[in-house]
């Protein structure tokens, strides 16, 4: 059984191949069946089969977690 590759929404994808702009960095905006990711160097986005693109991903860049804001009581 393959492994699933795990990634959430604002990770950076690091890909095997170039995109035509010569980048390899593409960040995730959409996670589902289907994944919509953005090229970080020319900005376009385009929809991908999630298994065909756990293929190509070299390495994942997690996001920085969100910190809540802190609540004070009064």
């Amino acid at each position: 059984m393959a492994n699933i590759i795990r990634f959430c929404v604002g990770d950076t994808l690091e890909l095997k191949k170039t995109h035509p702009c010569g980048n390899r960095s593409f960040e995730v905006l959409r996670v589902g069946s289907e994944v919509r990711v953005r090229c970080i160097g020319c900005g376009h986005d385009m929809v991908l089969d999630r298994i065909k693109l756990e293929k190509a991903i070299r390495r994942v860049h997690t996001a920085a977690p969100e910190t809540s804001p802190m609540t004070t009581d009064q």
